[in-house]
């Protein structure tokens, strides 16, 4: 008697492990990478005289900088954290958020970057989540939270003078003089396994407590592995490190792949500010950039040719890449933008477009930039289409729509401390990523849509749900008689859809009462012009809310 799929919590099994696809078989990882510690010290040992980093607080470190750094850190890290699995840091893009995770993870603890731009309730939640008793932060980013943190708060600016004579004569002789099996014995994070917990990033914590993802060593280190076969690094590549490493795109790519390759980093502590990320790309001529769509419209506003003229790789993801915005980065920037896809669950990438040629399935040479696709899956990555009415998992290239699931080794180790919510979307490797969408027969993946009621604004996670009920709040109307849903935006990715069967009040009305809530977020106030009366809304075929049909209903009224 065979057993039964298990189910998602989209009411979808999960696909059976054999009938999934791996279009490209990844190769073994590198010899000594057996966790990022022991990665990044034997880099730093082979090209200590390389430059690693540089950010615009004027800091500029080689690899073997970096190392002695961190080890002199770590020996000093060491006794506030005995005891301790996790250790939170709250600081920037810098080199000093650098040194902070590379010391982190040579105790062998979980680092955990926690969201400088969020409230402190927010932060004390995911530190209460991971019990964390110490933070490493620094007093301008402290100085933003109106309540203190529940953590012993180490100031990056005050390690200079707090560590010791001693503890510097230690880690000058770990970093530089012992051999790397006698430096495994005072540092736990060189003895760390594959499969060890390296790090907890949090999912966006806005209709809740936020989430947080498990990945270990091996986990990243797949994804790094996965990243340089698909992007084929060339060793004097260097990446623009703008985004936060609370983001797992800041964290695996701008932070570990530079550091586990040898490759070198420019830090600036905001992607918001385009004309420091401009003068930044012109004097240190990176040749890597990773950013979204939004962020972009501000660059090609504020940043010129010549400051682009060394990004070889412009990798957009987080929201849909316009065409035409994307004709506009190649016109005025002069280089071409690819789209990619990730999540946090999978350490984050799983796909993206190359302005190389790639090879397809059959076999043909084709240019790896197809728009409006996020491109093929990274190597090692399996993938299966469901559809998501009748189950059957679908073959590429037949034009059929379905819930896109993935496995690989990328793929986390599950939800700290939140079994059942790992089991709706894990089942071993295999991950159910909530999006739907489709592979054509060159291999490509589309994304068309997402089973969660959330939008992508401006790159930011807005709860449709949680509009929905402040709206149903303020209105006197229930859940069958007001619905969120969003549409694809041009300028900022998706915008909110309101349709309602009924409303007492003018639609300017309600839009205006909520935006003068003071715990609702601009972001999350929809425009008076996107809100909709309509007869019904559809149903399934077993009586509940049709999200899917909701949202076509929203996409047809928005472009008549």
């Amino acid at each position: 008697m065979s057993k039964s799929p298990r189910m998602t919590k989209y009411g979808v099994p999960f696909p059976a492990r054999e009938k999934m696809v791996t279009l490209k078989p990844l190769s073994p990882l590198p010899a000594g990478w057996s966790s990022l510690a022991a990665a990044f010290f034997k880099q730093a040992r082979r090209s200590p005289k390389k430059l690693f980093a540089t950010d615009t607080l004027k800091q500029r470190v080689t690899f073997a900088d970096a190392l002695l750094r961190s080890c002199v850190t770590a020996r000093h890290l060491s006794r506030l954290t005995e005891g301790q699995q996790a250790v939170g840091i709250l600081v920037p893009p810098s080199v000093g958020a650098t040194i902070a995770n590379f010391a982190v993870a040579l105790l062998g603890k979980w680092s955990v970057n926690l969201n400088f731009a969020a409230t402190a309730d927010i932060v004390n939640n995911a530190a209460r989540q991971c019990k964390i008793k110490v933070i490493i932060t620094s007093r301008k980013v402290l100085e933003r939270f109106d309540t203190p943190l529940d953590a012993q708060v180490i100031f990056l600016e005050d390690l200079a003078n707090a560590i010791s004579a001693g503890d510097k004569r230690w880690g000058y002789a770990v970093a530089n003089f012992l051999p790397f099996p006698l430096a495994k014995l005072l540092l736990p994070g060189l003895r760390s396994k594959p499969d060890d917990i390296a790090t907890v990033m949090f999912t966006s914590g806005s209709t809740g407590d936020p989430k947080g993802v498990l990945l270990s060593n091996s986990n990243i280190l797949s994804n790094i592995h996965q990243i340089n076969n698909h992007a084929k690094l060339e060793e004097e590549d260097s990446v623009v490190g703008i985004l936060p490493f609370f983001h797992s795109f800041g964290f695996t790519v701008t932070l570990w792949t530079m550091a586990t390759l040898g490759r070198g980093a420019a830090y600036h502590v905001s992607p918001l500010n385009p004309r420091e990320v401009g003068s930044l790309l012109e004097k240190e001529k990176p040749t890597l950039m990773a950013s979204t769509p939004t962020l972009m419209r501000s660059y090609l506003a504020r940043c010129t040719r010549e400051q682009f003229a060394s990004v070889r790789w412009l990798l957009l993801g987080s929201e849909a890449l316009d065409p035409g915005l994307a004709a506009e980065i190649q016109e005025k920037l002069g280089v071409e933008p690819v789209e990619g896809f990730g999540c946090t669950e999978a350490a984050p990438v799983v796909a993206a477009n190359s302005p190389e040629e790639v090879t397809t399935p059959a076999g043909r040479r084709v240019h790896g930039n197809k728009l409006g696709s996020v491109g093929q899956p990274v190597a090692g990555t399996a993938i299966a289409i469901v559809d998501v009415d009748t189950h059957e998992v679908l073959p590429f290239g037949c034009g059929r729509e379905g819930l896109i699931f993935i496995a690989g080794p990328q793929v986390m180790q599950g939800y700290l401390n939140r079994p059942a919510e790992t089991a709706e979307v894990l089942d071993g490797d295999i991950y159910c990523t909530g999006d739907v969408g489709f592979i054509d027969a060159d291999g490509f993946l589309h994304i068309v849509d997402r089973m969660d009621e959330f939008a992508k604004i401006g790159g930011e996670m807005v709860p449709n749900k949680k509009v929905a009920a402040k709206l149903r709040e303020i209105a006197g109307v229930n859940e069958s008689e007001l619905r969120v849903t969003s549409v694809k935006d041009p300028a900022r990715g998706e915008r909110l859809i309101v349709l309602y069967t009924r409303l007492d009040m003018p639609a300017g009305d309600l839009v205006k009462a909520l935006g003068s809530d003071a715990t609702i977020p601009k972001l999350w106030v929809p425009k008076a012009g996107d809100c909709y009366k309509v007869d019904a809304f559809p149903v399934n075929n077993t009586g509940k809310i049709d999200l899917k049909g909701i949202r076509k209903m929203a996409r047809e009224l928005s472009e008549a």
